[in-house]
């Protein structure tokens, strides 16, 4: 039986090689039990990766691993529409990816908000600011985590939000406050076809 319950690691290297060593047997044996929090684990995946959810563990396993190996938008026939210009809160508490990612925005035309490096610092700013969607890494360096500020965009804004991080077992257990993730280490290709995969606010 998978039973979805390794500890939760602390790299997305780490991170994707443990679900990996717990999935990968449903490749072989698409017929195995698996547990009620993996199935959870797994569904919640699904979801925050913009796939269909509504399939057995082992159907959905191998487009989730090729999402999370590969870092590309599985099950998604058509590149994504260039998008209008947005106002994008950026919360990332490494310098040199905030850095960079900031500059793949304004070069696709969006408005960054931030970068932040804690979520105090950005949830102040967002009262000041319209924010269509906000980019949020989950482990920053304040005391409120990159979770506990897309619980709050959420429910005060109605922001939509995309995790990342490369804590998948976080934002899995947090899928429902996150409309997409990015898995570290990303490029700003990735970032881009998140943002084009949200739904438009209103």
């Amino acid at each position: 039986m998978f039973d979805g319950n390794a500890g939760s690691a602390v790299g997305a290297d780490e991170n994707v090689a443990r679900l990996c060593a717990l999935y990968d047997g449903l490749l072989e044996r698409p017929d195995a039990a698996v547990s009620q929090d993996a199935e959870t684990e797994l569904k919640a995946l699904a979801k925050i990766f913009d796939l269909d959810a509504d399939r057995p563990a082992a159907a959905l396993w191998p487009a989730l691993r090729a999402v999370l190996v590969r870092q590309a938008p599985a099950e998604t026939p058509d590149a994504p529409q260039p998008l209008e210009p947005l106002t994008i809160l950026l919360v990332e508490d490494d310098a040199e990816a905030a850095a960079a990612l900031t500059e793949t925005l304004d070069a696709a035309g969006h408005r960054v908000v931030g970068p932040f490096h804690s979520a105090e610092a950005a949830e102040a700013a967002t009262a000041l600011h319209p924010i269509d969607a906000a980019l949020l890494d989950i482990n920053l360096s304040g005391e409120a985590t990159g979770v506990d500020l897309a619980r709050s965009l959420k429910t005060r804004w109605g922001v939509p939000v995309v995790f990342l991080s490369g804590d998948v077992s976080a934002a899995a257990a947090n899928a429902e406050l996150a409309a997409a993730m990015v898995i570290k280490p990303y490029t700003g290709r990735d970032v881009l076809d998140a943002l084009a995969r949200l739904e438009p606010r209103g």
